[in-house]
């Protein structure tokens, strides 16, 4: 049996603060969430808590105060992580201690899928991880593509990512699926 771990993804306060910040799915997000860290908890997965912070000014700024997680994020993580580019694992300090802990396989959730969820997902893969891609806890938004003006629903946005995903970098699995994989 592979070596497991669940990476939670900037599920951080600074998300609030953006302009695109929407909690029409958070309700479904949030229970998702949980109930994977929960499960995760319960079999012995670490789960490890990965923040982003950007320089500047902004609400991932370190200067912030914005740069933690989100309320209703209890946990006490095996780890915290803070990343400066989009992908958990080539800046954090997350992949020397993956290997140390001998971890073969990533269960990737959190804040926002296309974005840092994705690209962390294929550098995984592209480093030998086994990944399952949990796209049921994680969290996205609408965005309005910027030539076309076509606005793209988060379940559009989640649509082709889990598309462009599957086969190629990740199994895409839904948190039940999830669980089960980290059994075995």
């Amino acid at each position: 049996m592979k070596k497991s771990v669940l990476l939670v993804i900037d599920v951080q306060e600074s998300f609030r603060h953006r302009p695109f910040w929407s909690e029409q799915d958070l309700p479904a997000y949030q229970a998702a969430q949980q109930a994977l860290i929960a499960g995760a908890q319960a079999r012995g997965v670490p789960v490890i808590n990965i923040l982003h912070e950007s320089s500047g000014e902004g609400p991932f700024s370190a200067e912030s105060g914005l740069v933690k997680p989100l309320a209703w994020l209890t946990h006490h993580p095996a780890a915290t992580f803070t990343k400066h580019v989009h992908n958990a694992l080539t800046d954090s300090g997350l992949q020397s201690w993956l290997i140390q802990h001998g971890i073969q396989k990533l269960a990737i959730s959190g804040i926002r899928t296309e974005q840092c969820c994705e690209t962390t997902a294929r550098v995984a893969s592209d480093l030998g991880y086994e990944v399952d891609f949990v796209s049921e806890a994680m969290l996205t938004f609408a965005m309005t593509h910027p030539s076309s003006g076509v606005t793209y629903s988060a379940a559009d946005i989640r649509a082709r990512t889990e598309l462009v995903l599957t086969g190629r970098f990740a199994a895409i699995v839904t948190v039940e699926e999830a669980l089960r994989r980290m059994e075995g």
